[in-house]
């Protein structure tokens, strides 16, 4: 469940719980005094504003049970503006990708790394944390951590972990992405 503890802590989970409510409630979920103006702005940070205003009802557009109504993108851009709306000092994004598509992974990373370009205070003064098997998720942290077995054995970016020619760099190898230098 993508939920935000004390507002200290955002988390996007790979399989995010919407509730057959409006996308208003969904994303306002939890923060009884949450303002359109607010849940506005959390879905434009999330990437979610302009498929949101393209439903006849917009935010008063019902999801459906469990978001049924949005493909898993949407669903998990809802999600991301739901853990942004609090403000949370720490952000962890589980796996927020893992069971998208193609098409749907590149939105969700788009909305990712538009928080983190073009919402200068937010990388700035806040945490994000990014945990995925899928390395082109990860690809433009700031800092890698490679874990096995419980125990981070490589730390770096990108670049330094494909010089190190270790755990990183042959995961890289493995998977099938064409990534432009």
């Amino acid at each position: 469940m993508d939920v935000c503890w004390d507002k200290q802590m955002g988390l996007v989970s790979q399989d995010p719980v919407l509730f057959s409510m409006t996308l208003h409630e969904n994303i306002a979920f939890g923060d009884d005094d949450a303002s359109i103006m607010r849940v506005e702005q959390a879905a434009k940070l999330a990437n979610a504003h302009d498929f949101i205003t393209s439903f006849p009802d917009g935010y008063g557009t019902k999801v459906g049970e469990r978001g049924v109504r949005l493909s898993g993108g949407q669903r998990q851009r809802i999600a991301i503006a739901r853990a942004l709306l609090p403000n949370p000092s720490i952000l962890v994004f589980d796996e927020a990708t893992s069971a998208l598509d193609a098409e749907s992974e590149f939105q969700v990373q788009s909305s990712i790394e538009e928080l983190l370009r073009h919402h200068a205070t937010f990388a700035n003064d806040k945490c994000l944390l990014v945990v995925g098997h899928r390395l082109s998720t990860v690809r433009d942290a700031q800092a890698i951590i490679v874990v096995r077995d419980g125990k981070g054995i490589e730390r770096g970016t990108h670049e330094q972990l494909l010089a190190m020619k270790g755990v990183y760099a042959e995961l890289i190898g493995r998977q099938v992405m064409q990534w432009p230098t």
